[in-house]
């Protein structure tokens, strides 16, 4: 078969083949080039030009935009943060990195970006670790309480063991403790429950 040539229109000028080159219909990466059979008067197929394109080095990739082939940053795959609130995303598609982007992982879940790094609002990281201490300590006494109901309406009613009492005096004393716990300390070490 002949290798045919495009009229300025884009059609062929006589039947034959030509080396086309394909792009995806939406990123418009190069995909691959093929050999197509045009009959005279037809153009090249969809998502598909009679140029090459321009090879791509490492970290980048050919994409077909705005009539021609372009050279852009390829960054897919790769792990990036939102600066307005940290969350994290991969990138799927070629270019840039999009605007509101970047590469740097914050370090907690506290950190606000100030345009250049991240930086931890240690304010509210401490009022997060005092919240969540308070609710430990809530927890424990709640607890505490729980198993010691039994006891406390023996001791009430003068029908507790000397065994049970022991046993009451000692969660009772647990229970002084962790009420004493700073929960706004840096490092709580917190109180062992009886045995």
């Amino acid at each position: 078969m002949a290798t045919i040539t495009l009229d300025k229109s884009g059609l062929a000028k006589a039947s034959g083949t030509l080396k086309v080159y394909n792009y995806d219909s939406l990123s418009g990466e190069f995909t691959g080039a093929t050999d197509e059979y045009l009959p005279q008067g037809v153009g090249v197929p969809a998502c598909a030009c009679s140029s090459a394109p321009p090879s791509a080095e490492s970290g980048f990739v050919a994409v077909y935009r705005d009539g021609g082939w372009q050279t852009v940053a390829d960054h897919r795959g790769e792990t990036v943060y939102f600066t307005a609130d940290g969350s994290a995303t991969a990138i799927t598609a070629p270019g840039d990195y999009p605007a509101g982007i970047t590469t740097q992982a914050p370090a907690t879940a506290f950190d606000k970006w100030d345009g250049e790094k991240w930086v931890t609002d240690s304010d509210a990281q401490q009022a997060a670790a005092v919240s969540e201490a308070e609710a430990e300590k809530a927890a424990r006494i709640s607890e505490a309480n729980t198993t010691t109901q039994a006891w406390q309406t023996q001791l009430r009613l003068d029908i507790i063991t000397d065994a049970d009492k022991a046993s009451l005096t000692a969660w009772m004393k647990y229970v002084q403790a962790v009420q004493a716990v700073d929960t706004a300390a840096p490092d709580i070490v917190w109180p062992e429950e009886p045995a």
